[in-house]
């Protein structure tokens, strides 16, 4: 069952996923910046030395340090290779981190298929513990995970039970355990999907649903991203049409069917939240396009202040609906 976007803060672990380019990044951190509005201490933790929570807010620092973009507010770069080593550090000691620097071992274990997911994971469970087993390393009340687009995302929130099957014993199959156990908690696990309204990005959410189920987990939120406002009433388009032909300003026509072009989008995309909407049974929060070139602090802003309203189908008229 769906919830709403203030029933999703309540875990300690969520993980925003949904396809390629629909702006997943951007809702993890507008997420973030609800959760802070709330009173928790919280980390977006970006994969694969990704830093555009940083870049967002013109932030620097070096990859997987944990860096503060406002009060309350933090995000970590994970990089696989770094996160090994910090492992084995805090495993074995100066014996682990001479393996850890080994290019040759760090070649051979990054070459393990599915390795690289499992040790991001792995880091991910450790920022969302109570007491972190990093030195000196100060604990967070929830951590986001701007997680891999739909596919890779779900393999991603499946490899550490796959590791425990395959490894059954050792220190590995035992990390793997306890990390897939976290995921499989319900109560501190949550899995939300970003979508846009269009056919592919809706069919891959449906999609992202049903290979969830399969594997004994949820899909707790859904959050479609950049609604066009619908500008005027069906019964308007008509006229608008009319009076474009009969414009006598090059001008004046243009802005119209730019006007109409833009409502027939709107209209598209109404259809496919409808659709998504029925595919899933629930509810779906949604947030305004915003016609910038950029997304900034300020623009974050308005997409939470829209995440924060109490029903999730009015937050499409924040901005401009």
């Amino acid at each position: 069952m769906l919830v709403a976007v203030s029933d999703l803060l309540r875990h300690r672990l969520i993980f925003v996923t949904g396809k390629g380019g629909v702006g997943k990044s951007t809702v993890a951190t507008a997420l973030g910046l609800v959760a802070v509005r709330r009173g928790r201490r919280t980390i977006v933790a970006e994969l694969a030395s990704q830093s555009r929570a940083r870049a967002a807010f013109h932030e620097s620092g070096a990859t997987f340090e944990e860096v503060q973009l406002a009060d309350g507010l933090f995000t970590i770069s994970i990089d696989p290779e770094l996160a090994m080593e910090e492992y084995l550090r805090v495993k074995t000691g100066s014996v682990g981190q001479a393996l850890g620097s080994s290019r040759l071992f760090q070649a051979l274990a990054m070459a393990t298929p599915g390795m690289r997911e499992l040790l991001s994971m792995g880091k991910v469970w450790e920022l969302a513990q109570l007491q972190r087993r990093t030195s000196g390393a100060d604990v967070y009340d929830l951590v986001i995970v701007d997680s891999p687009a739909t596919g890779h995302g779900a393999g991603l929130l499946r490899t550490p039970q796959t590791f425990a099957e395959i490894a059954r014993v050792g220190p590995i199959a035992h990390q793997a355990r306890t990390i897939a156990a976290t995921i499989a908690d319900r109560e501190f696990t949550a899995v939300a999907a970003v979508a846009i309204a269009e056919e592919m990005p809706v069919s891959e959410t449906l999609w992202l649903r049903d290979a969830l189920a399969r594997d004994g987990m949820g899909l707790d939120a859904v959050i479609v991203n950049a609604r066009l406002p619908e500008r005027f009433a069906e019964r308007d388009r008509a006229p608008l049409a009319q009076a474009r032909d009969r414009a006598r300003s090059p001008l004046v026509a243009a802005a119209l069917d730019a006007a109409l072009s833009e409502q027939a989008r709107a209209r598209g995309q109404a259809e496919q939240v409808r659709r998504l909407r029925d595919g899933l049974g629930q509810p779906v929060a949604q947030l305004p396009c915003l016609f910038t070139p950029q997304i900034g602090r300020p623009e974050l802003e308005l997409l939470a202040d829209a995440l924060e309203l109490p029903r999730p189908e009015r937050a499409a008229a924040a901005v401009g609906g």
